[in-house]
């Protein structure tokens, strides 16, 4: 099993972890992700079992948390 951890400081941690939060309760073979927050910091742990599958999944993540911090600045929350 292949593991990677992204840690992201955002003053929208919360919000961010709760969009995401979805996404997280669906199965996906091949794959799986926790989140939480911590002071502050968004905390993502990925599990994969092979190259393919955790690349999919940090660049899916990635993207979804690029989409909600563009929404939280266009919204001001």
């Amino acid at each position: 099993m292949l593991k990677a951890t992204l840690r992201m400081d955002s003053d929208d941690a919360s919000a961010v972890l709760a969009s995401l939060s979805p996404e997280m309760g669906r199965e996906v073979p091949r794959s799986r992700v926790e989140g939480r927050v911590e002071d502050g910091v968004l905390v993502l742990e990925f599990e994969a079992e092979d190259v393919s599958s955790l690349r999919a999944a940090l660049n899916s993540y990635l993207g979804w948390i690029r989409i909600t911090e563009d929404i939280s600045g266009l919204t001001g929350e």
